[in-house]
């Protein structure tokens, strides 16, 4: 089957006649048996090998561009390849590429800087931020800080749908029971809410109105100590903090009504509950905000940021908490750490970013471009039986798949073909062969979730129209 893999010792692999590579077969054989699938998700048979990358296309070895509209899950926001962040890398490369985490360098402390006044201007509270490498990993760091702050109490609050990460403590306030099963419990998991999913919600209600039903199923928890979170007698919760996207991530792209979360908040305030937001996959001017959270009127206590703050070229993510609950006498030094925490090369590429950000107005240009994907979305919607609900913030969309007789029931055979055929490459727009890449997500595995590039053109909008048009007509056909 795989007779590369069976060739005596000693005898080379074949090669590519053109190139002089290895080729695509032999790669998949060699892909087949020696790389885990735990670390990847094989949604495709066989798994897709790309290339190379440019902006908002990635392409594969015969050179077929693949316009990209899931932009490695909102981590590369401002396009493959960004020449102005390319360049840093190298420049930083040359220069400073390593140095051990108990030593200091000027772009750590100038890109901590940078966000904590930017968090400051936006909340009106100091804060200190905190880095590490990864999305889980500054997850678990903010569970330590919030347990820290609660004396240790332990107990969170999180979404129905939400998405925090896969390592252990992570995983725990992931709803997900999938990315537990195997491995058991590290702590205690989280009490699981629903969240204000309109589309899927009681009918006969406005979005407001669902919004504040939402608050008020959450707040009658406390009514008394036999609900129980709550000790009335001592005025104290169970419950440490209450873990939230602004705008759900794996779940789908479910935007909240716009009243939810300060109802929430104040629930959380009078309890005295901590608001973890989780901005990884939203923050960086994904909904057109720096951070999502900011659509919705409330201040957090800690957020948790990662993905595009480097655009993708290396890992780098962190937290930004108040000041009571980070500054050095309550959150001193080696209360947690990684080795490659504020590394230099990841902490110079985000600086870049972050400069780049407050020179361009990407609130304007997110806002106006995700509305002109939202109006071509729903012209889609008009025409396809197949596309139950269209969605948007920014450039943060959705589209839900449902079967056609009612346009509701969740339908994940269908996506998996969209995505199958969008990775075909053979979608013809005005002579021109493309291919299209689409993520899923949602609750059923029913939503196509947009994240393009925030650098998207004009040209490359309407082609995305076009691509999304021919893969629906497709799987409407079959």
């Amino acid at each position: 089957m795989h007779e590369l893999l069976m060739r005596p010792p000693g005898h080379a692999a074949r090669v590519d006649d053109v190139n002089g590579e290895t080729s695509e077969r032999e790669l998949l054989a060699l892909e087949a048996r020696y790389c885990s699938h735990g670390d990847t998700v094989h949604y495709t048979n066989p798994p897709k090998i790309f290339e190379s990358c440019e902006g908002s296309f990635l392409y594969d070895a015969q050179g077929r561009p693949y316009l990209d509209l899931q932009m490695w899950y909102s981590a590369v926001n401002f396009g493959y390849r960004n020449p102005r962040l390319n360049e840093v890398v190298r420049r930083q490369l040359d220069r400073l590429p390593q140095l051990a985490s108990q030593y200091l360098h000027r772009e750590k402390i100038e890109l901590a800087a940078m966000l904590a006044k930017l968090a400051e201007q936006r909340f009106g509270l100091k804060g200190r931020i905190h880095f590490n490498v990864g999305g889980s990993q500054a997850v678990e760091d903010s569970l330590k800080l919030v347990r820290n702050a609660k004396n240790g109490k332990s107990l969170m609050f999180a979404f129905e749908g939400g998405y925090h990460g896969r390592t252990l403590g992570a995983s725990a306030i992931t709803s997900s029971y999938r990315y537990r099963r195997r491995y058991g419990h590290f702590g205690d998991r989280a009490q699981f809410v629903p969240f204000p999913y309109h589309f899927r919600g009681p009918k006969g209600m406005t979005k407001e109105e669902y919004g504040h039903h939402c608050v008020k199923q959450f707040e009658r928890l406390f009514e008394s100590e036999y609900n129980g979170v709550w000790d009335p007698k001592t005025g104290q919760a169970e419950y440490a903090a209450f873990y939230v996207e602004p705008v759900q991530g794996t779940g789908g792209y479910v935007i909240p009504p716009k009243n939810y979360f300060t109802g929430l908040k104040r629930v959380l305030d009078q309890h005295g509950i901590l608001l973890v937001v989780d901005e990884i996959q939203m923050g960086f001017y994904r909904t057109g905000k720096l951070f999502s959270i900011e659509h919705f009127g409330v201040t957090p206590d800690v957020i948790v940021f990662g993905k595009a703050l480097t655009n993708g070229l290396n890992p780098l993510a962190g937290i930004w908490a108040r000041e009571e609950l980070i500054n050095p006498e309550v959150f001193p030094p080696g209360s947690t750490h990684s080795t490659f925490s504020a590394n230099p090369m990841g902490t110079a590429v985000a600086l870049e970013a972050m400069k780049m950000m407050a020179e361009t107005d990407y609130e304007m240009m997110v806002v106006d471009k995700g509305a002109y994907l939202l109006e071509g979305l729903e012209e889609l919607k008009r025409r396809y039986k197949i596309i139950g609900d269209v969605d948007g913030l920014g450039m943060a969309l959705r589209m839900e798949i449902c079967e056609p007789h009612d346009s509701f029931t969740p339908s994940k055979p269908i996506v998996d073909r969209m995505v199958d055929e969008g990775l075909k490459g053979d979608l013809e727009v005005d002579g021109k062969k493309y291919g299209l890449v689409l993520d899923i997500g949602g609750y059923y595995k029913n939503v196509v979730t947009l994240a393009p590039s925030l650098h998207i053109t004009k040209h490359e909008m309407d082609l995305s129209l076009k691509l999304l048009d021919r893969v629906l007509h497709r799987v409407s056909k079959q």
